[in-house]
């Protein structure tokens, strides 16, 4: 199941174009607190398909029944860009367990590359919810790779991948090598390009940068 929230008019859609704006991006702050403040959308919007239980809770006045959740999720990231997303996830899952994975792109002399793998803090993740979010998805290889990593420590029972911009094409890729039964994806939005150096358009730019600064 894919669901993209752009397509529903939202607030989503207010701090997407913040992050798109070249004059917002600017204030390195602000990119990052709109991040976090997605990531705290996001959660709500995968909050309605977690599971829950009901519990008594004891107010002043008498006893009042409330569904809570049943477990909390495992947040995973992708550093360095996800970190200010993961943040907004946190928020409001602030009992979950995290997991943090380093992925970049290996760049060759024929401006080729492939994705290098070089840290992972896992916790066990058998048969827990597992929510793993990036920025931004290009080709779709570095979620593909941190995903099957994360399966090393077990297999969750639900899965959902959440990122703030897609292209077509890494969607696609999504779709062909991670499994179809108990995944959902969600996306702010869905772009259609994908350039020759595997960059999203209009996308946003290089979300690491823009949030913590250029790299050496």
């Amino acid at each position: 199941m894919v669901n993209i929230l752009s397509n529903t008019n939202s607030v989503i859609n207010h701090f997407i174009a913040e992050l798109r704006d070249t004059e917002i991006q600017k204030d390195s702050m602000r990119f990052r607190r709109n991040l976090e403040r997605l990531g705290t959308l996001f959660a709500y919007e995968v909050s309605k398909e977690l599971k829950y239980e009901n519990r008594e809770v004891v107010t002043s006045l008498g006893i009042a029944n409330v569904p809570v959740l049943a477990e909390y999720p495992v947040l995973a990231t992708i550093l360095r860009a996800g970190l200010p997303f993961h943040q907004g996830f946190l928020n409001i899952f602030d009992k979950s367990e995290n997991a943090f994975i380093s992925v970049y792109r290996k760049m060759h002399k024929d401006h080729s590359f492939t994705m290098q793998l070089e840290y992972a803090s896992i916790p066990d993740i058998e048969g827990k919810v597992l929510i793993l979010c990036d920025t931004m998805i290009a080709t779709g290889s570095s979620v593909v790779m941190s995903y099957k990593n994360l399966l090393t420590y077990g297999k969750p029972s639900q899965s959902h991948i959440v990122s703030v911009l897609a292209s077509l094409e890494g969607l696609d890729y999504l779709k062909k090598h991670l499994p179809q039964q108990d995944m959902t994806i969600w996306l702010g939005a869905l772009d259609d390009e994908l350039t020759a150096q595997s960059f999203v358009v209009p996308g946003l730019g290089d979300a690491g940068d823009l949030a913590y600064g250029r790299k050496g």
